[in-house]
C-alpha cells in the first residue's frame, strides 16, 4: 500500500497523472462558453385582446356579457379592464386549457 501511495505521489508531483473521473478544466470552460453563446429565449408574443380573447368570451358569454345583455352593465366582457379586474376568476366559466392559458398570458402583461 505504501508502494502504491509513493507512486501516485510521483505521477501527481510529475504531472502525468489525470483522474478519469475528475472534468478537465478546458472543457469545463467549453461549456461555460457554450451556454453563455445559447441565446435567450424570446418572450412570448403579446396576446391580443380583440383578437384572441374576446372571440372566445362571445361563444361562451355572449347573452349576458356583450352589449344588450343582463350583467353587461356590471361585467362588460368586450372590455380587458373587466377581464384584468376577475382575473382568475373568470376560469368558472372558461374551462379550455388553451383559453386559459391565453387569459393568464393576457393578465401577465404590462
Amino acid at each position: 500500500m505504501r508502494v502504491s501511495s509513493l507512486l501516485l505521489l510521483l505521477l501527481l508531483s510529475i504531472g502525468t497523472y489525470s483522474c478519469s473521473r475528475a472534468p478537465r478544466l478546458s472543457s469545463l470552460t467549453t461549456a461555460v462558453s457554450a451556454q453563455e453563446r445559447r441565446p435567450v429565449a424570446a418572450s412570448s408574443p403579446k396576446v391580443d385582446f380583440a383578437t384572441q380573447i374576446e372571440p372566445f368570451l362571445q361563444t361562451k358569454c355572449q347573452p349576458c356579457h356583450f352589449s344588450g345583455g343582463k350583467v353587461y352593465d356590471k361585467l362588460p366582457f368586450d372590455r380587458p379592464s373587466t377581464i384584468k379586474t376577475l382575473g382568475t376568476k373568470l376560469f368558472t366559466r372558461i374551462q379550455d386549457e388553451n383559453e386559459r392559458k391565453l387569459i393568464r398570458e393576457f393578465l401577465a402583461q404590462d
